[in-house]
């Protein structure tokens, strides 16, 4: 990026490049200001390239698989069981492939600002395992907010603490590797933070979240080239320390483990004459049932986006008073749900290319040598996370969901870059 005067350089490069360090700050208050700091940043990047008569940047054949994407999506809204909530969030999608051209933009101009997007999740992480563990032995947070069964710190009601830790982690570990110099005196209290980490994903009680964060770490260990021994002693330690918090109070263990296992074969809720064995639970399996039963009834386009909560009472797709939710809590079912087997194709296509390429990296170690680079595996320990098909997921069109997912993109794009301009 060119600027030709120090107004442009803070309008073009500065103010985004503040919005974006703050992003991880944002998403603790919710999804409003980091989807404000997201919009800003992908029309302030537009106005510049108009203003430069410059689109080169969006000449990628993964961005335009991306239009193509967004255009369906659009379509879909509009002629499949319209409604106005489905068609505003289609249409707005568009931000987030510009947001990542945006920042990988930002990046080849002036990498620094890694920086402090670096210590702003430090920052963020530090506060909570501080606010959380506060929380995990008093009972309130330091704002005076009481946890139930589950610790949330500063999420509250929302009980999004896991996610948010578990999602973030691949990031805030791989940049780590440009910042922190293992002779450096704040190198231990990085590794404490990490242990720390992996433990208040466990008291959260968030299944999904420590599943996460143990997939990620599993994929860092097997694909990493320097990064096996530092992952495996954090996982270790991690391991140590919640068998010890097991043993002085069971509760966390009893959610992540005992109840899912009860869940999954049904004991406490099957009916007699039920299937012995659930998909996560009795619930989950009801709304995956219904989900399919709209995709066998719409099977091209699906039943529209975000149209799950409306169709899952009907007596075609109904399974039970359970099968009803805002969402299916499952990628791959909601996107075959909703948008049918045209939608379903992008996802799979996404998911091929992953594997592609990670089959690539692996033919590579195999004979002595790396097709990506340990901050490159960390991030796609990221992006594995959201490609990973079997567990319960979020709503796919959930914004909050979706910036903590497209963060690991620009930083990927613009070190694959770097690494072919080398």
């Amino acid at each position: 990026m060119i600027f030709n005067s120090s107004n442009q350089k803070f309008f073009f490069y500065n103010f985004p490049v503040f919005l974006f360090s703050l992003i991880p700050f944002f998403l603790i208050t919710g999804p409003f200001l980091s989807d404000l700091a997201i919009s800003l940043i992908s029309l302030l990047f537009l106005i510049y390239c108009f203003k430069k008569k410059n689109f080169s940047y969006f000449k990628n054949k993964f961005f335009y698989i991306f239009l193509i994407f967004w255009v369906y999506l659009i379509i879909n809204s509009l002629i499949n069981n319209f409604n106005v909530d489905s068609l505003k969030i289609s249409f707005f999608c568009v931000r987030y492939g510009i947001f990542v051209i945006a920042i990988v933009a930002l990046l080849d101009t002036d990498n620094r600002f890694i920086k402090y997007f670096f210590y702003c999740i430090f920052i963020c992480f530090l506060v909570l395992i501080l606010d959380g563990f506060y929380q995990y032995f008093v009972g309130t947070n330091i704002l005076g907010w009481e946890s139930s069964i589950r610790i949330s710190s500063f999420f509250g009601d929302e009980k999004i603490l896991g996610s948010y830790i578990s999602r973030l982690w691949p990031i805030f570990f791989g940049i780590s590797i440009f910042v922190i110099n293992k002779k450096d005196k704040l190198f231990f209290l990085f590794l404490l933070i990490f242990i720390l980490s992996e433990a208040l994903i466990f008291l959260s009680g968030d299944r999904s979240a420590f599943f996460y964060i143990n997939l990620s770490a599993i994929f860092v260990i097997l694909f990493s080239q320097k990064l096996l021994k530092l992952r495996l002693i954090i996982l270790s330690v991690s391991i140590l320390l919640l068998i010890l918090i097991s043993f002085i109070n069971p509760v966390a263990k009893e959610r992540v483990f005992d109840q899912t296992i009860k869940q999954v074969l049904g004991t406490e809720s099957r009916l007699p004459g039920e299937q012995k064995i659930f998909i996560f639970s009795k619930t989950h399996t009801h709304h995956y049932t219904t989900a399919y039963k709209m995709y066998l009834d719409n099977k091209i386009l699906g039943v529209g986006v975000k149209n799950f909560r409306k169709f899952c009472s009907d007596k075609r797709y109904e399974v039970s008073h359970l099968s009803c939710s805002s969402h299916p809590h499952n990628t791959y079912i909601q996107i075959m749900s909703e948008t049918g087997i045209i939608g379903f194709l992008f996802l799979t296509i996404a998911f091929i290319y992953f594997c592609k390429y990670i089959f690539k990296h692996l033919k590579f170690k195999f004979q002595g040598n790396y097709y990506f680079t340990d901050f490159e595996i960390c991030i796609l320990s990221g992006i594995a996370i959201y490609l990973w098909p079997f567990v319960p997921t979020g709503n796919v069109f959930n914004n909050w969901l979706n910036i903590l997912m497209i963060l690991n993109l620009p930083f990927l794009i613009w070190s694959r870059k770097s690494m072919n301009n080398n």
